[in-house]
């Protein structure tokens, strides 16, 4: 994988059309001196044809690239990203990689409070944060969802018995009761909903999977995958390995924003709950940001491991060719 690039400062809007007016005075420059000098003489036209041809090649190539960064900056204006966890080990990570793509985004929390100190003050317009507990469905008022485009989930709790478990916070109620409330309420014009599960939820009654479930940690993300696969909704679920790297949870943005996967950036991903091994929770988040707009992982299953080498990072092209060769094995 997936590193997720590290910058202390975010790009601003006024910035960004700076730097696309001067590309778009260069190129308009270019091409208006190349027709001079065309122009200029019939006794250079012959070789000047030539030249102009390559120049021409050039420009479109320009054009084209122009054409995709406003299409991509288009959609990141026009998306709204609900994250559900966002104060978690791998939410955090999904937050401050969406915040520095400017993309909009919104948390639901049942602590707001956590949202400062992770990701400082931020610009409503750029970050909305919401109190609630996905375990109550009365919290999940409707206008949590006005607007929302995209949906990360990435609750969960521990498997077994922890201080993680105070207030009722167990898996039945985190990753089975919480996302069913969730996908309940999600408004039926959501684009994608991509949800964090974890690899041998088909497997909770086999060893060594058994063990792990036994507090049906296992069992109730499995009934959460149903549930959300039976909901009519457009999904992605990622199965991520045993989880590394963090969690991140008394950090701020910058250092978030610089956090690596080591060694392990290389991204292995399969289907039908085969593969076995460990997850970096920045390869995960970099996964989960991707499967929102590839079409090819609609409605798709993945697991996700983490390997030595060099991996995808934040390079969609990539990730769609990781997710396709996952689809022919």
């Amino acid at each position: 994988m997936a590193s997720i690039t590290a910058t202390t400062t975010f790009p601003l809007p006024f910035t960004r059309q700076l730097q696309f007016l001067s590309q778009r005075q260069g190129f308009f420059f270019t091409r208006f001196r190349n027709r001079v000098s065309c122009s200029s003489s019939l006794s250079l036209r012959q070789s000047c044809d030539s030249k102009c041809s390559t120049n021409d090649v050039i420009s479109e190539q320009e054009q084209a690239i122009e054409l995709k960064n406003d299409t991509q900056n288009n959609a990141s204006s026009s998306k709204l990203v609900l994250v559900v966890g966002g104060s978690g080990g791998v939410g955090q990570l999904v937050v401050a990689s969406l915040l520095q793509r400017s993309v909009k985004s919104r948390l639901i929390l049942r602590n707001p409070e956590k949202a400062t100190e992770l990701f400082g003050e931020q610009d409503k317009e750029k970050l909305q944060v919401f109190k609630a507990d996905t375990r109550k469905r009365e919290d999940l008022d409707p206008s949590i969802f006005e607007g929302v485009t995209h949906v990360i989930c990435c609750t969960g709790t521990t498997a077994f018995p922890s201080r993680r478990w105070d207030d009722d916070n167990t898996p039945e109620r985190v990753d089975w009761v919480g996302v069913k409330n969730l996908v309940s309420a999600l408004p039926s014009s959501v684009k994608r909903v991509v949800l964090v599960s974890s690899i041998g939820v088909t497997k909770f009654n086999e060893l060594p999977w058994s063990i792990m479930n036994l507090f049906g940690v296992l069992k109730y993300k499995k009934m959460g995958e149903d549930f959300l696969r039976s909901s009519g909704l457009p999904f992605t679920i990622v199965r991520p390995g045993r989880l590394t790297d963090g969690p991140y949870t008394s950090y701020d943005l910058n250092t978030l924003l610089k956090a690596t996967a080591g060694q392990r950036r290389a991204v292995l991903v399969g289907q039908g709950d085969k593969l076995v091994g460990e997850a970096s929770r920045i390869v995960v988040a970099e996964a989960c940001i991707q499967a929102l707009d590839l079409e090819v992982t609609e409605n798709q299953v993945y697991e996700v491991n983490s390997v030595e080498g060099e991996g995808p990072g934040n390079e969609s092209m990539k990730w769609q060719e990781l997710f396709e060769a996952a689809h022919s094995r």
